[in-house]
């Protein structure tokens, strides 16, 4: 037994030196390298004292001394003072979602619904160019999901403080867009404030003294193609009345594009307040060419051309009231002047009211066309066709504004000219 304990301890006994003298070795080598000479004795017996600062390495000393021996003549280089203008610099960071995160699903599932866009005062805006002009015109934003690090890195950085930033699947967002070719990024935003919006200056200087009033239009593709129009025009106000689809509602932003931050928009008005946004001298305007009263103003000749539509005016029964006595209808529409878009309507502030393909006109908006004066505009159609759609409608008549704003600009310029 003895010799077999004997045996083993010679089998490791060999080993153990070869470990202890390594790490001696290594230690002995490392010291060296710490060391440094306190005193140099030349041959001529001068002794020179030599000291360093602790916290150098003697390689970073000696590259310091000859970078200083290099350079002694060059200024210093001062950066300028500057905002952060990089991520690095703003110091920004983000949460990436690991499986099973529900933050995008719970945002996305509530932020699409009406009520808590208008409870909360949140809207969801898809897509780099999208949301870069929310930015830029002022929009607050709140929360971005993004699936690609680039995306936000491209959007201005002084926006971003306080923004909480998620990095999500693209298979996620792709799941909750309602993008065809979804761009991989989505943001919450306050839902915005015309008041604080910081439109662009080009389209402040080509403002005109025209106004938009759209009355209980429902489809969001429609609302957001004549949003887009009012933009190209140079509208100076949006107005929607109770009853329109919301102007933030994700299929109106999609067909707007870019336009709700272009014109101010004012959403969901009563009729009663509609005024108190517009001037005091405006004549508002109705598009229309379907109501009882425009077809016994037009005659039969232009009516064979197609001015009045062939629709039987039933969306105007309701406003006819049955005389108890004699048992007679009696009609109580506002008399309003019927004429042609193509005429002079510009000489005062105008605004143009909108309806919707179903329901048209309200009683509201022609009761308010009567009081300031304005007119029945009717737009020629061919013999056959119902009437036009209500985008097509609104922009052919709000350019035929601008064309005619544009006339009367050059006659006054033409005028002092003269004089």
């Amino acid at each position: 037994m003895a010799l077999l304990v004997k045996n083993v301890f010679s089998s490791v006994r060999p080993w153990l030196p070869v470990a202890q003298t390594w790490d001696l070795n290594a230690r002995r080598w490392v010291r060296a390298l710490r060391r440094s000479p306190l005193k140099v004795v030349f041959p001529s017996g001068e002794v020179v004292e030599r000291k360093r600062s602790p916290r150098k390495q003697p390689r970073e000393a000696a590259s310091e001394a000859h970078a200083q021996g290099q350079r002694p003549n060059q200024p210093l280089q001062m950066s300028p003072s500057h905002s952060p203008s990089t991520w690095e610099e703003a110091g920004l960071r983000y949460d990436k979602a690991f499986p099973g995160d529900r933050r995008l699903s719970s945002v996305m599932t509530i932020v699409k619904s009406r009520p808590f866009r208008d409870k909360q005062g949140k809207i969801l805006l898809e897509g780099r160019r999208l949301i870069a002009d929310a930015l830029k015109a002022g929009a607050v934003p709140k929360v971005f999901f993004f699936s690609r690090l680039e995306y936000i890195k491209e959007l201005p950085v002084d926006k971003l403080k306080g923004v909480s930033l998620i990095k999500v699947k693209f298979e996620d967002i792709k799941d909750w867009s309602d993008l065809v070719a979804p761009q991989g990024i989505i943001g919450i935003f306050a839902k915005p404030d015309h008041v604080k919006m910081t439109y662009p200056e080009t389209q402040l200087q080509h403002f005109l003294p025209l106004f938009l009033i759209c009355d209980n239009l429902r489809d969001p593709g429609n609302l957001g193609t004549i949003l887009r129009s009012a933009a190209g025009a140079g509208c100076s106000k949006v107005l929607l009345t109770k009853g329109c689809v919301d102007a933030w509602e994700p299929k109106v932003l999609r067909a707007g594009m870019g336009a709700h931050f272009q014109v101010p928009i004012i959403n969901n008005l009563e009729w009663e307040t509609v005024p108190n946004y517009l001037p005091p001298d405006t004549r508002v305007h109705v598009a229309d060419n379907c109501g009882l009263y425009a077809q016994a103003q037009m005659s039969s000749k232009a009516s064979d051309h197609g001015w009045v539509c062939d629709r039987r005016f039933l969306k105007f029964h309701k406003f006819q009231e049955e005389d108890i006595e004699t048992g007679d209808s009696k009609d109580w529409l506002p008399e309003i002047e019927v004429q042609s878009y193509d005429l002079d309507w510009t000489e005062a502030p105008a605004a143009v009211v909108i309806g919707g393909e179903t329901h048209g006109v309200s009683l509201e908006s022609l009761q308010l066309a009567e009081s300031t004066g304005g007119k029945r505009l009717l737009i020629p159609v061919a013999p056959g066709v119902d009437s036009l759609n209500s985008a097509m409608a609104a922009s052919i008549l709000l350019f035929e504004g601008k064309r005619q704003l544009r006339l009367r600009v050059e006659h006054l310029n033409r005028d002092r000219s003269y004089h």
